[in-house]
């Protein structure tokens, strides 16, 4: 989806953003295959392509872990293998992540912005790669895939967020890089905004979002109005 100049400011009446993790904010796709590939040694399986496992990401690290180890794991395995996978994770996720190229400038001139993560990953790790990657100021809340009983799509996460952040659902947008992003948009009524440079663009075909962008930096622009008068933001919360 491209967008023209006359989009320019379409959407200015966002006064507040929700912003998915993994291949929005952060590139964690090789933290996330590396602890993969140890879990799978771990319960004696093949290891799998890197490509093959970032295609698993997304929903949640229960759904890794079951989608790496095949249909034929039992319950009992998919548990044992998610112990050792978050056993792993927690100690090697900042090893290789990173922001992507424009999240730290785009954030920056969103600033003025009230702003929140909803992420399917555990929201202790999700706290703990915001604060370990300098981004944390930028976000008055943010939640996790344990931190409700559903997960994205469903639109529990982000009811909750606009209760948080004082805004009615055609007042947000999502920025997010996969279809499971615009699903949770769609199902809550808000906007819909889709990165190109993630990990699960492919899924935009069937599920468009109502703007693409190549950068955060191009975001600004988009909502128009002036910054300097949406809520600043505070000390973030998690659940």
């Amino acid at each position: 989806m491209s967008m023209t100049p006359k989009h320019i400011g379409e959407f200015s009446q966002v006064r507040a953003l929700i912003f998915d993790l993994d291949g929005t904010l952060i590139d964690s796709k090789l933290d996330l295959a590396l602890s993969v590939d140890a879990t799978l040694r771990h319960m004696k399986r093949p290891t799998l392509p890197h490509e093959t496992i970032f295609s698993y990401v997304g929903n949640g690290a229960s759904t890794l872990v079951r989608c790496a180890l095949g249909d034929a794991a039992t319950e009992s395995q998919v548990e044992e293998g998610l112990r050792f996978f978050l056993s792993y994770y927690r100690a090697h996720m900042l090893d290789n992540t990173v922001t992507y190229p424009g999240v730290r400038e785009g954030l920056e001139l969103l600033a003025n912005y009230p702003m929140a993560v909803l992420t399917n990953k555990p929201v202790r790790f999700s706290v703990s790669l915001l604060e370990g990657l300098g981004l944390s100021r930028y976000f008055k809340f943010v939640y996790g895939g344990n931190s409700f009983e559903t997960k994205k799509p469903d639109p529990y996460g982000v009811n909750v967020l606009l209760k948080d952040l004082g805004a009615v659902a055609t007042e947000a947008m999502i920025v997010g890089d996969s279809d499971v992003d615009i699903r949770t948009a769609r199902n809550s009524g808000t906007w819909a905004c889709g990165v190109t440079y993630g990990l699960g663009s492919k899924g935009f075909r069937a599920h468009p979002p109502d703007l693409l962008l190549n950068s955060l930096t191009e975001l600004p622009a988009y909502l128009g109005g002036d910054a300097s008068e949406k809520a600043p933001p505070v000390r973030m919360q998690n659940r």
